[in-house]
């Protein structure tokens, strides 16, 4: 191609209908008039098949309940929001291109996870969980299946290669499929990745496989949306070649869409923890008051009843119930004494009969009897010197340290809220895969801050003398390279605080280890608790309790409704009003 095409190519590119005001589609004769497609969790109307703007924002105003449609190519995105300014307003984003013709494929090979079709009801049913997680409109699973050989929509789906997990997926959308679009174009939405996915690149790599479906197809370009304030993905769209290009989006005023339209959020300050609840108290009109961001402290207002709550901790809880979590002893002593299954325990005395009690179990954990998230809990330590270290380390948080007995098995979460199981979840600890190329240090660093994203900080993995320990103990070092796809677990300790992950198992949980739950909240006396098991697997009766949590995180058990519960309690008048 001359410099001259290029040139005019350049030019018909800047005057498409699709960027261009003046140039709608709608004046041409082969294009389906007032163009909508059901993308299942909302609709996509392309407001240059609508001749009428009145017709396209009345369109827009049908919104179904549990929606979010968008409007896209408005020309005169003034004049439509004045047709409704109540009920419609202009979307915050921007709008990235990719010109096809362009894009050159990065022969990069995916470490750890491969990207295909979605083609199975099982499938469908794991991205309708994805959504949920990620805290997106989710569509329905059956939407999903039916359409999962449409040339309209095309899904792709990132699977683990070791667990066959879906840990990412992407939705496409053909123009030409959808009204004939004279441009050829196509846009991508949904891009979702699981945040506890371990490796790297998913979300890249399902962006090049929809790039290259398109070019294959014959295309001409490929749209995106994205948050003008989301940097992070902003500069990986200008990586791969995409544009910003002049173009609005209408959205309809509804409460999925609100902190786009309504300014700061209330519970912007808060940890995720607490900013769960929040939204899910925003959502059924009730007050909410800040008091400390920095603690977690919120109060929540209802029908003349006001309750302080610092994250998923609320007045309900009893301060003799918060005695028995935070020391750990306590907690063992009052369901033993409740006939639950708990590993041998001690408190330590001195060295020789720390020394002892290793002897006798051969493995231990050392743990402070009061603390939180992890911290000074060194996990299977094997050896005298191990064994002093970890005294060591939790008697900086702790005056009392604990050893217990190591109970090999899952690291199982299980929340109960008013005396009902509502959610369990398998949590992992951290680990890195190799690249032959990174050291260990280096990617447990990398990893780190792929968790510290996906989480908003919460979750990072620490390069503290307990990480060395795991490493050593498996025979490497900080400096050793791995080889490709090798597996390194390099915490023992499954708490997310310090890098691990968390999988749900709600519908797994075996009717045993669901009602030791229930018991232990009842023996404890606590309204809402996150209870702590090792157990040989999910579906099996056979369990240990190792500790309780009065405040458990939430925010970690998508899809579980697990703040819809924490309100429901909270008022309970409110309940039945949400799911009328």
């Amino acid at each position: 191609m001359n410099i001259k095409e290029r040139l005019r190519m350049r030019l018909e590119r800047r005057h498409s209908p699709s960027v261009n005001l003046q140039a709608p589609s709608h004046h041409n004769p082969e294009v389906r008039k007032n163009a909508v497609v059901d993308c299942g969790w909302g609709r996509l109307l392309f407001a240059q098949t609508f001749e009428d703007p009145n017709e396209l924002v009345t369109s827009l105003c049908d919104e179904e309940t549990n929606r979010r449609d968008i409007v896209l190519y408005v020309a005169e995105p003034h004049v439509a929001v004045s047709l409704a300014p109540q009920e419609v307003f202009l979307d915050p984003s921007h709008t990235f291109r990719l010109w096809l013709d362009r894009y050159r494929p990065a022969h990069l090979r995916a470490r750890g996870f491969t990207i295909r079709l979605m083609n199975s009801p099982e499938d469908a049913e794991a991205v309708h969980n994805l959504y949920i997680r990620r805290h997106m409109v989710p569509p329905e699973s059956d939407f999903l299946v039916g359409h999962r050989a449409s040339r309209l929509l095309t899904y792709l789906l990132a699977e683990d290669a070791e667990s066959g997990q879906v840990i990412g997926t992407v939705m496409g959308v053909d123009h030409k499929n959808a009204f004939g679009d004279p441009e050829r174009g196509t846009s991508l939405w949904a891009l979702a990745v699981d945040p506890q996915a371990s490796v790297p690149g998913i979300g890249q790599a399902l962006v090049r496989h929809l790039t290259e479906h398109y070019q294959a197809r014959g295309r001409a370009y490929m749209d995106l949306s994205v948050m003008h304030d989301n940097a992070t993905a902003i500069r990986l769209y200008e990586k791969l070649g995409f544009e910003r290009v002049p173009v609005f989006a209408l959205k309809h005023k509804n409460p999925w869409n609100e902190p786009l339209f309504m300014g700061d959020d209330v519970g912007e300050k808060l940890n995720p923890y607490a900013r769960i609840i929040i939204r899910e108290a925003q959502r059924r009109g009730i007050y909410i008051e800040v008091l400390d961001p920095e603690g977690g402290y919120f109060e929540l207002s209802f029908g003349g009843r006001s309750i302080v709550c610092r994250e998923s901790l609320s007045e309900l809880t009893t301060a003799v119930a918060m005695s028995r979590c935070d020391d750990k002893a306590t907690t063992h002593r009052v369901l033993r004494q409740a006939g639950l299954h708990v590993p041998a325990q001690t408190r330590v005395e001195n060295e020789q009969q720390a020394l002892d009690f290793l002897a006798q179990h051969e493995a231990v954990v050392v743990k402070p009897a009061r603390g939180e998230q992890g911290a000074g809990i060194s996990v299977d330590v094997r050896d005298a010197g191990a064994l002093r270290t970890g005294i060591d380390e939790a008697r900086k948080l702790c005056d009392v340290v604990i050893l217990e007995e190591y109970v090999k098995g899952d690291d199982l979460r299980i929340i109960v809220i008013g005396n009902e199981v509502v959610a369990a979840a398998v949590r992992k600890p951290a680990q890195i895969i190799g690249n032959q190329k990174d050291s260990v240090k280096t990617l447990i660093e990398k990893q780190s801050r792929r968790r510290a994203a996906a989480t908003e900080g919460e979750s990072r993995i620490p390069l503290d003398q307990e990480t060395e320990r795991c490493v050593s103990q498996a025979g490497y070092s900080l400096d050793s390279v791995l080889d490709e796809n090798q597996r390194l677990m390099v915490r023992k300790a499954a708490n997310l605080h310090t890098g691990g992950t968390i999988h749900d198992v709600t519908d797994k949980l075996h009717p045993t280890l669901r009602q030791a739950a229930i018991d232990a909240a009842q023996a404890i006396d606590i309204p809402v608790t996150g209870l702590d098991f090792i157990v040989p697997a999910v579906d099996q009766s056979e369990y240990a309790i190792i500790e309780a949590n009065e405040r458990p995180g939430l925010a970690n058990h998508e899809p579980q409704p697990t703040a819809e519960r924490f309100i429901d309690l909270l008022f309970p008048q409110t309940a039945v009003r949400v799911n009328e």
